[in-house]
């Protein structure tokens, strides 16, 4: 298991931005495929966006294909979720987790690293 941080969140207006961060413990942090979470007030967790070992390897959830890039750093070992275009729907807790095996079809409780998570609050 490694350590994951989020960072970055916070309040924000409809229509703007915010990046999130997920910061590891881990050096050998290439291999792992990394998702961002999201759990609105009194909903499920849900899958937002993951990016695989390439770069190239990303997933969206349509609600927020278009508005949201995911992104790796590997030499720094953080995984970016730039969001744009916010609307008070994207209100909730963001958490991101780490596997070398599960991936976006995954649920949350089958990775192996999981953060604490970071809070988005988008007003109207």
């Amino acid at each position: 298991q490694m350590r994951l941080v989020e960072s970055g969140g916070g309040l924000v207006q409809s229509g703007g931005s915010l990046r999130l961060s997920c910061e590891s413990s881990e050096f050998n942090f290439a291999p792992y495929t990394i998702c961002w979470f999201r759990q609105a007030p009194g909903k499920e967790r849900e899958g937002v966006s993951c990016i695989g070992s390439s770069v190239d390897d990303t997933s969206y959830a349509e609600t927020v294909k278009g508005r949201f890039t995911i992104s790796r750093d590997n030499a720094k070992t953080i995984v970016y979720l730039q969001m744009n275009k916010l609307t008070p729907e994207d209100t909730a807790d963001y958490f991101c987790a780490a596997d070398m095996v599960a991936g976006w079809e995954d649920p949350w409780d089958w990775f192996g690293s999981r953060g604490q998570g970071t809070q988005v609050t988008v007003s109207s």
